[in-house]
């Protein structure tokens, strides 16, 4: 670091005045004859003159006054022109400053000390330039390693001398690390409220903090789409203010974090993809054991997986909050949105190992609805992978199965709930099951082929409200005598009566039948 003392020692120069002072870097060097150069400084320089307009000592006290107020670094006075030795009264004011004053003899050139410090500062520059290149080199290299947030922030606080650490979005920790210690918990909220006061602008900013006022800069990680900023880089260091090389490791940090979030992003989007390619084939019954095993495997889901399912408003947007609360619970799960029957579940395959199914979706259910209101939950039993579907419809039935107990149903369904869908999964052929869903509404469907879809919701509906038409018809957003209509064609294309209860029975059966094999 150049100082004023620094560089003397190499000119061979003396200090007159402002020991203590000359310590402090040095930035610059400006050569002027002028009462008042303050207008084209802006601190830190070293001041050079032989103080032509300084013939009056009030005016070499008011000169010494202006450069140690705009904080300069200190004043060369040249002797052997307008003044053969430094006026005493520009001495006295330096020391009475704690200003450093040198006398710069006639024979010492003001560019041999222009030169001499110029060298100092480029080399300076290019070492903080070159240290600054080692960090880029070494960040990236975790980057491309997915070393993670961690390891990033332990390298940039290795080299600062300091403390880092990245907060998100909302102000919430995203990781941090300290050379010697970590900061408090008071000083990160702080810095939490004045980066949530920023969201708008997304400008860096001084954290105010007493505890780390001065020595501290946040910086925003710009969001990729433009808007509030993804994140903050905060960089306190352990003692002194920030100079160019923390700076430098500042603006190398946010480039490095923002690439890091996005490789993040990333990941997350296609784990996410292959989740939900992985849950639809198994769930779909598309894949053989052995593939579907070994699809599984990096989920880390064994020999005994279980299906959860959840009905909740928007099931693709609780899907991170699932991913988390599992998580948290060290569960080993694939998780994805699944449409049946028309309906899309947020749905779960989980490791059963050593857990119970029912305990694993009561935890998770209750993380969801801190956030997303009313969720109703279901599990299967463990079974082999290769059972997957049909856990999937064990789950599936039973939270229809429970989702008219009039708050009675239990906090999460399971098998003990299924009621007749138990004799419906005994069932293992599919094709007299096909069959069955055909003898019964094949009429309705090939009969009116435009409307026979409409029909069959309409005949649902009927159904699961007890016949009750007001009921049924708000639940398929129609008329009341709209309904009694169809359920009129229905029993002219079907021949069956509709007021008799075997009938409906029987229809029931059949449309449940028809989820099963249709999913």
């Amino acid at each position: 670091m150049l100082t004023v003392q620094s560089l003397l020692d190499e000119l061979g120069l003396d200090l007159a005045a402002g020991t203590h002072a000359a310590e402090a870097p040095m930035r610059w060097v400006h050569i002027s004859e002028l009462e008042d150069p303050t207008p084209w400084l802006s601190g830190g320089e070293l001041m050079l003159t032989t103080g032509i307009p300084l013939d009056t000592a009030a005016k070499q006290r008011a000169f010494v006054d202006l450069l140690a107020d705009h904080n300069l670094a200190g004043i060369g006075f040249g002797t052997g022109f307008s003044h053969k030795e430094m006026p005493e009264a520009l001495l006295d004011e330096a020391r009475k400053r704690d200003f450093p004053l040198f006398e710069v003899p006639y024979l010492t050139p003001f560019i041999a000390i222009t030169e001499k410090a110029f060298t100092r500062l480029v080399n300076e520059q290019y070492e903080v330039l070159q240290r600054g290149i080692a960090v880029q080199r070494r960040l990236e290299q975790l980057v491309l390693e997915e070393r993670g947030l961690e390891e990033i922030v332990a390298t940039i606080a290795s080299a600062v001398g300091g403390t880092v650490a990245i907060l998100g979005a909302r102000g919430e920790r995203l990781a941090g690390r300290g050379s010697r210690r970590e900061l408090s918990a008071e000083a990160v909220g702080a810095i939490r409220k004045e980066a949530l006061a920023h969201t708008g602008d997304g400008h860096p900013f001084v954290p105010a903090h007493p505890s780390i006022a001065g020595r501290a800069l946040a910086h925003p990680v710009i969001s990729p789409g433009g808007g509030p900023p993804q994140a903050w880089v905060v960089i306190v260091r352990d003692s002194g203010e920030l100079g160019d090389f923390e700076r430098l490791i500042l603006q190398q940090a946010v480039a490095i974090v923002a690439l890091e979030l996005m490789r993040r992003r990333v990941a997350r989007e296609t784990e996410r993809r292959l989740a939900g390619d992985v849950l639809a084939g198994a769930l779909g019954g598309r894949l053989e054991p052995a593939e579907l095993r070994r699809r599984l495997e990096p989920f880390g889901i064994g020999d005994e997986a279980a299906v959860l399912v959840f009905a909740l408003d928007d099931p693709s947007a609780a899907e991170p909050a699932l991913e988390r609360a599992l998580a948290a619970d060290a569960c080993p799960a694939v998780v994805a949105p699944h449409a049946s029957a028309g309906r899309e579940l947020l749905c779960a395959v989980v490791d059963a190992a050593d857990r119970d199914p029912v305990d694993v979706a009561a935890d998770a259910r209750k993380a969801l609805t801190v956030d997303r209101g009313a969720v109703r939950a279901a599990a299967s039993r463990p079974a082999p992978p290769e059972d997957l579907r049909r856990s999937f419809h064990e789950a599936r039935c039973a939270l229809e199965a429970t989702a008219f107990d009039d708050g009675n149903s239990p906090e999460v369904a399971s098998w003990r709930d299924l009621g007749a869908f138990t004799l419906l999964l005994s069932i293992q052929d599919d094709e007299a099951l096909k069959l069955y869903c055909d003898s019964v509404l094949g009429p309705i469907e090939q009969g009116d082929e435009e409307y026979g879809g409409e029909l069959l919701r309409s005949l649902e509906a009927f159904i699961e409200q007890n016949g009750q038409w007001a009921r049924a018809a708000r639940e398929v957003y129609c008329h009341r005598h709209t309904l009694r209509y169809r359920m009129r064609k229905v029993e002219e294309l079907t021949g069956r009566d509709l007021s008799r209860a075997h009938v409906r029975v029987e229809f029931w059966l059949a449309l449940r039948v028809r989820e099963l094999v249709g999913s």
